[in-house]
């Protein structure tokens, strides 16, 4: 009997998975999309991984579809529970995200419809635990924010060319936890704890975006403890 309960249950299960157009998408087998209609996946194939798949995806008459996809670098040390983070650690926080805001050196692709801020010769990223101003936007840099420990955005010419704000540790700021963290263009490696891409990704991703219809990202791994699914 229990033989035949554990064989109905899995049954269920790969039905549930598989929904009547066959595979479910991957939003669908996620715990939670944060209510909108629009969604990127950062997925990587294991917790110490440096590369990995972003796509991003629309929800349209109750189904997700991909809407684009690209190769994905994450942080240099791979991937950790976002909860848990620990500041320095070169490893990108796991987790779903609000998207709240996108920045860049230069304009903004043609089509964007997100908030996007310029990046000027005074615009810094305040990581500094000691600050008041612990990962936030800045200009010019606070006299409690150390340059030391903080990113000077304009020296990134080339990653921060265009960039979206991910919300980890970003609405109630945990000191010691991580700051700017950020979907950005690639640099020459893996990130310092971001998730990247090629350039030109980059622009489709803002020419997509549209807050009306409230995008998040999901940040994890394929399966085992820090499985996308989770969040």
């Amino acid at each position: 009997m229990r033989t035949a309960l554990v064989t109905g249950s899995l049954i269920v299960t790969s039905l549930l998975s598989q929904g009547p157009y066959g595979p479910a998408p991957l939003p669908a087998r996620l715990a939670d999309t944060g209510g909108g209609s629009q969604l990127i996946t950062a997925v990587a194939p294991a917790p110490g991984s440096t590369t990995g798949r972003l796509t991003w995806w629309d929800r349209r008459a109750g189904r997700w579809f991909e809407a684009g996809s690209a190769p994905a670098r994450f942080g240099a040390n791979g991937l950790t529970e976002g909860a848990t983070r620990t500041q320095g650690t070169g490893t990108t926080p796991t987790g779903l995200y609000e998207l709240p805001y996108a920045f860049g050196i230069g304009r903004a692709p043609a089509g964007t419809e997100y908030g996007y801020r310029r990046v000027t010769a005074d615009s810094w990223w305040c990581q500094d635990n000691a600050s008041a101003a612990y990962n936030r936007w800045v200009e010019p840099l606070p006299a409690d924010c150390a340059p030391g420990e903080a990113e000077h955005l304009v020296t990134y010419e080339k990653q921060y060319a265009h960039a979206l704000v991910i919300g980890f540790n970003y609405e109630r700021p945990v000191h010691g936890r991580g700051a700017g963290i950020f979907l950005h263009v690639n640099g020459k490696g893996a990130t310092a704890g971001c998730v990247s891409v090629a350039e030109r990704d980059m622009r489709s991703i803002l020419r997509w975006a549209d807050p009306d219809r409230r995008p998040h990202i999901a940040i994890g791994t394929q399966e085992g403890p820090l499985a996308v699914t989770r969040y």
